[in-house]
């Protein structure tokens, strides 16, 4: 489901206290980056947040769920986001500190992520 423009500005300026953050279409939805990893998505009116082994407790405790799409008419699952609670949208707060801690989940796993190698340019003789 595609996100209004509107939508885009409000989770810009509601995750904008991290620091450097940008909002940007990606498949339907939006990405949310905190410089260059993305810790958030949203499609419609829900929001996802990074998670790794470290916050991923916090999100099952609130009984949050992981982000689900269809694919070939299959949901399929992404276990690495899952909703953000609904109340933290009225506690600014508390969202920070979810919000950082799923910058930090993303952190953790690009750093993880192997390099992409470059193909060399072939040679113009």
């Amino acid at each position: 489901m595609a996100v209004s423009v509107e939508y885009r500005d409000h989770l810009q300026e509601i995750f904008g206290p991290l620091g450097p953050v940008s909002v940007r279409r990606m498949f339907g939805g939006v990405g949310v980056f905190y410089a260059e990893v993305m810790f958030a998505l949203a499609t419609g009116d829900e929001v996802y947040l990074k998670v790794d082994e470290a916050n991923k407790p916090d999100f099952e405790a609130a009984g949050m769920s992981a982000f689900s799409y269809m694919r070939g008419g299959e949901p399929r699952q992404l276990g690495s986001y899952m909703a953000m609670p609904e109340a933290l949208f009225d506690e600014p707060d508390e969202l920070l500190i979810w919000a950082r801690g799923s910058v930090d989940a993303a952190l953790r796993t690009a750093k993880t992520k192997p390099k992409k190698k470059r193909k060399p340019k072939p040679n113009k003789s």
